[in-house]
């Protein structure tokens, strides 16, 4: 029998799929990775009896080590888009290898295209399925290794460059990126606006009439505005003469609020920001959740169109039962769906619609109020317009123009759905006809100045991308968050974008050397050539090659006036060696070195001019004055506070690892030295309980709430609480070849029988130690702030084997746990 393997994007999609393809007759279990679960049902594929198996990728692949057993055909079922795309032939150079030769010219490459999990969708794909597009996947090719290497380039240039000189950047990585950068210089452009905006004084005439008992009218000046205040005076007395206002005309005309067109990312983006006050790529994670869990379609496409096959009302009859718009919604069944306003059809997928119907206690939070969005967006899209009658009734002062109008509802439309768009209650305006005269209660001559522009908002940001094509629906929200992350803006109240001085000095000092590389009509042009490639009406070579020639002049030329860039960061920022605190001493010429606090946290000594990298996401302190047994540098002290893992480090082995075994950024629990008391080999216990490669090490530092913490991961384990003295021994268990501890307790708080104050033992397989040992997990600051690289032992700690132990006690249970 053949087999078919289906590969998803996400194991929860995978598990969607196979359950609807399947019709609920699928058996489940983990992969190799144990990260993605495979599912396995019967089933006819090609008119023949085969079986098939669906699992997932885990990202993209960056490593080919599939283990094959052989499969027939293959069905991908990753996104539809581009980068989806991308992914199918990562996938196939993978498993291509290993999979069964095909009879003859026989197809064995599928592709699956969908844009939500439904029944139906996925059905349609698995009727109708096609082949992935070489094209598209190479275009994306192209923007990845264009935006590795040119980014690459120019940021671990500028970091070294800058970071070597000045202190307080507060930033761990001065990044350049050739759509990150012109992201940013929107933003400081709004800012430099704002900076040269010099208000400039106006005067308006404000004129109020009335008629009889009526309530009396504000008027608005036909000449809008002068900015010389004698000739307002002028127009003022000359008003002032008269004290009639005569009705010179009175016009009423219908107008309509047209509907919005359906949902696209782009727009989906904007409201998300403008009105939820949610981040772009905050929405876009809901967003995909959404879609897995199968409430929306596919939530990134660039079409805001319904074909004329489109099921609206089989969508829309799906919202029927919520109380939130069942009113519209049956209304709109009954009376009949207003066609949806001919958008652009983008040819990738559908505008984002709900799928299925939801509660709100279903979804929850964010994840509802997104959703209610997208529902409330496409009742509206399917509704009539919104329809109000304006008037507006035209005045004569002495020889002035003056006027006023109003909105009157006449039919609300989409607006009952989307209310915060509706016409706003205005009072009615009065009855009246060309020839009446109303009668002048005040004129007067108001000052009032210019004001400057606001700072972009993230709604403001992304029209500005879309508009000079600077990323993608899918990119754009990751460009926005990484100007954030960077420290380059702040997300000030109403999530406007506020360039910081580092954002600032960084695009003025690209414009000073070269505009290109923050303007955006370098990128726009790069994105226009990517689609071509898509399009399979550019070469994918040619247009690397060409690319990547025009970067790397651009490169040697930055290079080559870097300094003109640096007289901004000058006068911006502080020299290193002006910054920081004293606080170890140097290994080299035993002078302070100054702790620099700013991101990246590093010590620097201003004797030896030079800067030693230190953990970040912590605190760092001066670790008893101890010296490194190599170097002579004292020994610092990383901490991420009381509930999490702390460890002493040189800081020169830490950037200059002084063995082979070792590599940079590791501290002393890593060292390998045979002898330091500071190192592996003297406080390492066992091998750590979830990670492979991790040891469990003793933090000296701990008492008198003493544990020993992973060198790898953030397990912690808590024991021996109020010991005197904990200290790790030379002898090793008998029985899983984990370190002996020794452990001193006071005589008037010893946890041990019979008084004892002292014990030695294997804190795994000790019943003595049975109830003082308790698992827990580190508290980090941040999730970067665990290192990956293997962890070196150096002959503590060894493995404690991997025998299995039926669990006799508590103890021995927790043992049982770790192994």
């Amino acid at each position: 029998m053949k087999t078919v393997l289906m590969v998803a994007e996400k194991p929860s999609l995978a598990q969607s799929i196979a359950k609807i393809l399947s019709k609920g007759n699928c058996s489940s279990r983990k992969g190799l990775n144990g990260a993605c679960s495979v599912h396995e049902y019967m089933g006819t594929f090609s008119g023949q009896s085969v079986r098939f198996k669906m699992t997932s990728v885990c990202g993209h692949v960056m490593s080919l080590d599939f283990i094959g057993k052989g499969c027939d055909y293959v069905v991908l079922w990753l996104d539809c888009d581009k980068e989806g795309e991308n992914i199918c032939f990562e996938v196939l150079d993978a498993i291509e290898p290993v999979m069964n030769r095909p009879y003859g010219s026989e197809r064995t490459v599928y592709r699956a295209k969908f844009s939500s999990i439904t029944d139906t969708d996925i059905w349609a794909a698995m009727n109708k399925l096609g082949e992935p597009n070489r094209n598209e996947a190479l275009s994306v090719d192209a923007r990845q290794e264009l935006d590795l290497r040119i980014g690459c380039a120019f940021t671990r240039f500028q970091t070294k460059y800058f970071q070597g000189k000045y202190g307080n950047l507060d930033s761990s990585l001065i990044s350049f990126g050739p759509c990150q950068t012109p992201t940013l210089g929107f933003c400081v452009e709004r800012h430099d606006k704002i900076q040269s905006f010099k208000p400039e004084t106006y005067w308006v005439i404000q004129a109020k009439v009335f008629k009889g008992k009526e309530s009396p009218l504000t008027l608005d000046w036909d000449r809008v505005r002068v900015f010389d205040r004698e000739v307002g005076q002028m127009f003022v007395n000359m008003t002032k003469t008269s004290r009639e206002a005569k009705v010179e005309s009175v016009s009423k005309k219908e107008k309509a609020k047209q509907r919005p067109l359906a949902l696209n990312t782009v727009e989906m983006l904007r409201v998300a920001s403008s009105s939820l006050g949610m981040g772009p790529q905050h929405t876009m994670q809901i967003a995909e959740r959404l879609y897995t869990q199968g409430y929306i379609s596919y939530p990134r496409t660039e079409t805001n169109h319904y074909h004329d096959n489109f099921d609206l009302k089989g969508t829309l009859r799906q919202q029927a039962n919520n109380p939130f718009w069942a009113q519209e919604v049956k209304a709109l069944l009954s009376e009949g769906l207003n066609r949806p306003r001919k958008g652009a059809d983008a040819g990738d997928h559908p505008p984002i619609t709900p799928m299925r119907a939801a509660s709100e206690g279903e979804l929850g939070g964010d994840g509802w109020r997104l959703y209610e969005y997208i529902v409330r967006h496409f009742i509206a899209t399917v509704s009539q317009d919104c329809k109000y009658l304006q008037t507006t009734i035209s005045f004569t002062i002495a020889s002035e123009g003056f006027s006023c109008s109003g909105k009157t509802l006449i039919s609300p439309g989409f607006t009952e759905v989307m209310p915060w768009l509706g016409i706003p209650l205005e009072e009615a305006m009065p009855v009246c006809e060309r020839g009446d005269v109303f009668t002048v209660e005040e004129i007067k001559l108001v000052e009032r100045q210019t004001s400057p522009p606001d700072y972009l908002t993230e709604a403001d940001l992304i029209t500005l991308m879309e508009k000079h094509g600077i990323g993608t629906d899918a990119s754009i929200p990751v460009h926005i968050n990484n100007i954030s992350q960077r420290n380059y803006v702040t997300v000030e109240n109403g999530r406007k974008l506020k360039p910081t001085n580092l954002g600032i000095v960084l695009v003025h000092g690209y414009y000073k050397t070269d505009a290109e590389l923050v303007l955006p009509t370098i990128r726009g042009a790069v994105e226009k050539q990517l689609n071509l490639i898509a399009q399979g009406k550019a070469n994918y070579q040619q247009v690397l090659q060409h690319t990547l020639d025009i970067f790397k002049r651009k490169f040697h030329y930055f290079f080559d006036t870097i300094a003109s860039m640096d007289e901004l960061m000058e006068v911006t920022f502080s020299p290193i060696a002006a910054t920081g605190k004293p606080l170890s001493r140097c290994g080299k010429c035993h002078r302070f070195m100054k702790y620099i606090q700013a991101k990246p946290s590093r010590l620097h000594c201003a004797g030896c001019d030079e800067t030693y990298s230190l953990p970040q996401n912590g605190a760092i302190k001066l670790y008893k004055e101890l010296r490194c047994p190599l170097d002579e540098f004292e020994l610092v002290l990383w901490t991420s506070g009381s509930r999490g893992k702390s460890y002493p480090l040189c800081p020169y082995c830490f950037s200059n690892p002084p063995f082979r075994d070792m590599k940079k950024g590791m501290g002393c629990n890593e060292c390998t030295h045979p002898s330091c008391q500071h190192s592996l080999n003297s406080l390492g216990i066992g091998q750590c309980v979830e990670c492979e490669g991790g040891v469990l090490v003793l933090d000296p530092t701990s008492g008198p709430k003493w544990k020993m913490a992973c060198n790898r991961c953030n397990v912690m384990v808590h024991f021996f609480e109020h010991a005197h003295r904990v200290q790790v021994t030379q002898e090793s268990c008998e029985a899983c070849e984990a370190s002996l501890v020794a452990v001193d307790f006071n005589k008037t708080r010893s946890p041990l029988p019979d008084g004892e104050t002292q014990h030695s033992g294997c804190v795994f397989c000790d019943p003595v130690f049975q109830d003082l040992v308790e698992l827990k997990h580190a508290t980090m600051r941040h999730p970067s702030m665990t290192r990956g690289g293997g962890a070196r032992r150096g002959g503590r700690g060894r493995g404690r084997g991997r025998r299995e132990k039926k669990p006799k006690d508590k103890m021995a249970a927790l043992a049982a746990y770790f192994v």
